[in-house]
């Protein structure tokens, strides 16, 4: 898939806020500092599109960006940042889990998960609430190029493994570098996939 143009919508604070129109839309959510923006600027090959911060847990709304005119990338808030104020974090989680389970438009949510470090709990508790609702989700690992290939491999191999445990069938994974472009195109033909499935259906 070519991205032609990717221009900021609105930001809400709430599900009633957002567009109206019946675009189909992909979320992008994760722990704050996993590097949701920088991934959504190399998907869009736009440098300033998703606001990057060297302080973690700096989204706080619903941002929606019109990609070609015809689709919507969401950044949502990150989740579980401690340093937050719990009626804050209170407030997003609501916001979070309005979006997720009543917009309707809304067709994957891309989990993302910082690839050095070990499975989270607050990640597979996450993971497996997307399950019991029945949200189609995929996991995106970030930050390939801070591993070696053989420690890379090693890791996904380990989560997938621990996955396991809860899951009869894997989702959908995506290997990425925000840095090295990797992953970018892979990732658009799963979204442009269902773009057209839906189209055809």
């Amino acid at each position: 898939m070519e991205i032609k143009s990717a221009t900021f919508t609105i930001s809400s604070a709430k599900l009633s806020q957002c567009p109206q129109d019946d675009k189909m839309e992909f979320a992008f959510i994760g722990r704050s500092n996993v590097g949701k923006s920088s991934l959504i600027n190399m998907l869009t090959d736009h440098k300033g599109l998703a606001k990057t911060s060297a302080t973690p847990g700096k989204t706080l709304l619903i941002n929606h960006f019109l990609i070609n005119g015809e689709w919507y990338i969401i950044d949502l808030p990150g989740y579980g940042f401690a340093k937050r104020s719990k009626s804050v974090q209170r407030s997003i989680d609501e916001m979070i889990t309005s979006y997720i389970l009543h917009r309707e438009q809304l067709v994957n949510v891309f989990l993302l998960i910082d690839i050095r470090h070990e499975p989270q709990k607050i990640d597979t508790e996450f993971m497996n609430w997307l399950g019991e609702n029945g949200v189609p989700f995929s996991i995106v690992f970030t930050k390939a190029d801070k591993l070696s290939a053989s420690k890379l491999r090693a890791n996904v191999d380990a989560y997938l493994q621990s996955l396991l445990d809860t899951w009869e069938e894997l989702p959908p994974y995506f290997v990425t570098s925000s840095e090295k472009k990797q992953g970018r195109e892979p990732l658009l033909d799963y979204i442009e996939s269902i773009l057209l499935g839906s189209s055809g259906s």
